[in-house]
């Protein structure tokens, strides 16, 4: 038996009575077999009952592991629920490989209580063992950063994947599902054994100009481009675009950071774009939300609709080449809570490519606070990006 998934999504506003219906929904695509797993998000009125949610998924569903949160929207069956009220279910029943659940907080602050309190950070020995790594992190009290550094340094092989929960419950804590349970702070998880998750980023931003050596830098400061100040030099670069690109760049600045500097040539995906957080007239930096060092390879970036579009197809495409003759089975989508109408200026647009690139596979998803996944095989935290993982059948 292959690996089976099913996905569902409800706009009934009744909490539970939304979840059985997701949840019924994502059985179908099971064939009968058991969920080793399910994934739930949330938004809208469910989260002033979230408890509601999963008793709805535990009913319907009885999987063996839970996991998910609470979201600004959700997506499934190849739609987008940007505002209102929906619950999406993702599950699926492995071939052969195992899923692990687990909960890990990484407390801000010094409070040595809150951390006994609520258990170690992400067990790193066990995700060295992974296929790949689902993470759900509250941005408020869980240090994202912190673990995917330390999951690159210590098991850089493994992609971690996920997002940020984006939406909270009524009385302003966390929804974090794991199991039975809505935790309030901290990040849940799985960890994929011994199957395969081909992943999938589109940061949504095209490359312009040439590339630059950074030529001298300090933390997260270029202090020089091709050996002139860093501001000089993009000026220089800005000044010899088109009128297009221009119009582009200035709905904001971005650079590509070249993660793998062993490849002959760089391509559209082999960049981390981070946006210009700060800059320095007099000195003529520029800081970036990146640690930097001479020697690293940069490029200007700009976002748009078109290129967002065109990047997500095209991330798309190479994933599915990588399937080969395998059908996909099923995706999981993390998206970032700034793309949807608001940048498409269309209903659907990601969960629309996916269902198009993917042949109809299910899938499901959410709108994030921050988007989780792995760049020339680095994992990182993005923004206004689309972060999928792909099961194959």
């Amino acid at each position: 038996m292959s690996v089976r998934i099913g996905a569902g999504l409800s706009r009934t506003r009744d909490a539970r009575v939304g979840a059985i219906e997701a949840a019924q929904a994502a059985a179908s695509g099971l064939a009968g077999a058991r969920a080793d797993v399910a994934v739930v998000f949330a938004c809208g009125d469910h989260l002033a009952a979230p408890e509601a949610v999963l008793e709805g998924v535990h009913e319907a569903l009885c999987p063996a592991q839970l996991v998910g949160c609470g979201a600004s929207g959700v997506l499934a069956d190849g739609a987008e629920v940007e505002d209102g009220t929906a619950v999406a279910v993702w599950a699926a029943a492995l071939d052969g490989g195992s899923v692990r659940s687990f909960r890990a907080n990484a407390p801000h602050g010094d409070d040595d209580d809150d951390e006994e309190e609520t258990g170690p950070t992400v067990d790193v020995k066990a995700a060295a063992n992974a296929t790949a790594v689902l993470v759900f992190p509250d941005a408020y009290s869980f240090d994202t950063e912190a673990m995917l550094a330390a999951l690159r340094e210590s098991c850089p092989q493994v992609p971690v994947l996920g997002g940020l929960a984006s939406a909270r419950t009524f009385d302003g804590t966390a929804a974090l599902f794991h199991d039975e349970s809505v935790l309030e702070q901290g990040a849940v998880g799985l960890l994929f054994e011994g199957v395969p998750v081909h992943t999938c980023v589109s940061q949504g931003a095209s490359p312009l100009g040439p590339e630059l050596t950074i030529t001298a830098a300090e933390g997260q400061v270029i202090h020089e481009l091709a050996g002139k100040p860093a501001l000089v030099k993009l000026r220089e670069v800005f000044d010899e675009l088109d009128e297009r690109e221009r119009a582009l760049v200035a709905g904001g600045l971005f650079l590509g950071i070249v993660i793998d500097a062993g490849k002959p040539e760089y391509e559209h995906g082999d960049f981390l774009v981070r946006g210009v957080v700060g800059a320095d007239t007099e000195q003529g930096s520029v800081a970036l939300s990146a640690n930097l060092r001479a020697g690293q390879v940069v490029r200007l970036h700009a976002r748009d609709a078109r290129s967002a579009d065109r990047d997500l197809e095209r991330a798309l495409r190479q994933r599915r080449a990588t399937l080969g003759e395998r059908s996909p089975a099923g995706a999981l989508c993390f998206t970032c809570n700034g793309r949807g109408r608001g940048l498409f200026g269309v209903p659907d647009h990601d969960a629309s490519a996916l269902a198009r690139a993917l042949a109809g596979a299910p899938v499901a998803g959410f709108f994030a606070a921050g988007e989780i996944g792995p760049v020339s095989g680095e994992s990182f935290q993005h923004a206004f990006s689309a972060s999928v993982a792909v099961f194959a059948g």
